[in-house]
């Protein structure tokens, strides 16, 4: 058979990613010592070049027989993936400015843009296989950043506990799409829902690939590497696994189960209903418990990716729609709380909640900045949080799901309630040894100020939901 290999010239996203790949590592092999301070300026004007480049509208294709697909929807998904990994490399600069991190500055952003092109490879899989390469392509460099800072903070352990969990889930993903091929003869997403019928062995063929993807998702009951791995990684590692990753296992995940499993619904509805109530429910009352405040962030991100099976368990557009805008409100608001653990921990060490007692007094913007996306991810109005999640509850109803709304709901008191127990900290709890007050770098300032901007306008500016939904209807 003779492959016309000029199709990959029509991959535009994918390839324009491994220029920007290719010339970072060129910068990071052959710049000369003196030029290397300029290292974090060519990385980000690279990848926003990169995203402004996919922000025009193509018309959609298929490419390889159908083995990869590109519609309109899914730039969006991986331009927001693009800005939060961009916004991830800008809070990791005070990081990599530290001595022992210093030299292996390229490595990560190497990494980083490796894993962030598995992703784009995975949301644009029409074959099993496919997605299986994109999803190895994003896992093992991701280990490999979790590992980065292997003489601090556990991090070789956090390495470790992630690999070993992956490779598992991995397998479990793997054994799963085996049992499907041999029962349907294709791994082709278009040609496998002629051959589904409901068999017991389809059935747990669907269960192993589930339990694969809902490792990636951190949802329970495999979340149990999450806090631990949260931890232990560099922190600006542990924003990128808590949205970027997150982000793009989730949209797969509504993308695998409308076009692919369809014809089971009704059966992986039921499993869906079940984890989104344990997910929601478990992290939250965990999450009200720790003193460590990036497993209380591991928490919290299990939490919301509960409440992203919401927008996934009805297969409706405007579940598509609701997904894509929460994964983009969620960006600006965790990655603007990461920020600020970020430059806190590497400006004093401290990682406690108890710790940020009295911030609002010596570092008022990051207090402020924290607060915005504390109250974001409670869904408090007028933060873009609360659109975000009404519209992901209002198509989980409007697919029938009115009780699990309603525990849902419920959820959200709680989490309110773990939520402003940080707002407190920092504005009401008295500190006689506070966090000392200093200026943060310009990297940070900027990327904290575009979260913010996020938190406050992308509930208020309605012609970003629109869009998004006008795209999403699209793929009907």
């Amino acid at each position: 058979m003779n492959l016309d290999y000029s199709q990959m010239l029509h991959m535009y996203d994918e390839l324009s990613l491994i220029v920007v790949l290719l010339l970072v590592l060129l910068f990071d092999l052959f710049a000369p010592q003196r030029a290397r301070r300029w290292f974090q300026p060519v990385a980000c004007t690279l990848l926003a070049l990169h995203v402004v480049a996919g922000l025009f509208p193509r018309e959609g294709r298929e490419l390889f027989g159908g083995m990869y697909l590109y519609t309109p929807v899914m730039t969006v998904v991986k331009s927001i993936l693009a800005i939060g990994t961009l916004i991830v490399i800008m809070q990791a600069n005070e990081w990599l400015r530290r001595e022992d991190t210093r030299i292996k500055q390229g490595e990560f952003y190497f990494l980083a843009l490796s894993t962030l092109l598995g992703m784009y490879f995975m949301i644009s899989a029409g074959n099993f296989l496919m997605f299986f390469i994109g999803l190895e392509t994003a896992s093992v460099p991701m280990a490999t950043l979790v590992a980065f800072d292997k003489y601090r903070h556990h991090s070789y352990e956090a390495g470790a506990k992630y690999i070993v969990s992956a490779l598992f889930a991995s397998g479990l993903m793997l054994y799963g799409i085996s049992m499907l091929y041999g029962t349907v003869g294709t791994l082709y997403f278009a040609d496998v829902p002629a051959g589904l019928t409901g068999s017991p062995l389809q059935i747990m063929a669907f269960v192993f690939f589930f339990a694969g993807i809902a490792f990636k998702m951190s949802l329970v009951p495999f979340h149990l590497w999450t806090a631990d791995v949260y931890e232990g990684a560099p922190t600006g590692v542990t924003a990128y696994l808590s949205v970027v990753s997150k982000g793009a296992a989730a949209f797969v995940l509504f993308t695998i189960l409308t076009k692919v499993f369809a014809p089971i619904a009704v059966q992986w509805q039921w499993i869906l209903y079940g984890m989104t109530i344990a997910t929601i429910t478990v992290a939250n009352l965990f999450a009200i418990r720790q003193r460590n405040i990036k497993r209380f962030f591991a928490f919290s991100s299990i939490s919301q990716a509960g409440y992203l099976l919401l927008g996934i368990i009805g297969g409706t557009a405007v579940g598509m729609a609701s997904l894509i805008y929460y994964l983009l409100v969620y960006v600006a608001a965790n990655l603007a709380a990461f920020g600020v653990i970020s430059i806190i921990e590497q400006r004093s060490g401290k990682v406690s909640i108890d710790d940020y007692a009295g911030l609002y007094k010596t570092n008022p913007h990051l207090a402020v900045a924290m607060m915005f996306a504390l109250f974001s991810l409670a869904g408090i109005p007028p933060f873009a949080g609360f659109f975000s999640k009404f519209f992901i509850f209002r198509a989980a109803a409007g697919a029938g799901y009115y009780v699990l709304v309603f525990i849902a709901l419920l959820n959200t008191v709680i989490s309110l309630y773990y939520y402003l127990l940080i707002v407190k900290a920092m504005f009401i709890t008295p500190n006689e040894t506070p966090i000392a007050p200093f200026r943060s770098d310009n990297y940070t300032r900027v990327s904290l100020l575009v979260c913010v901007a996020g938190i406050l306008l992308l509930g208020l500016v309605s012609a970003v939901q629109n869009g998004i939904s006008l795209l999403s209807y699209g793929m009907e």
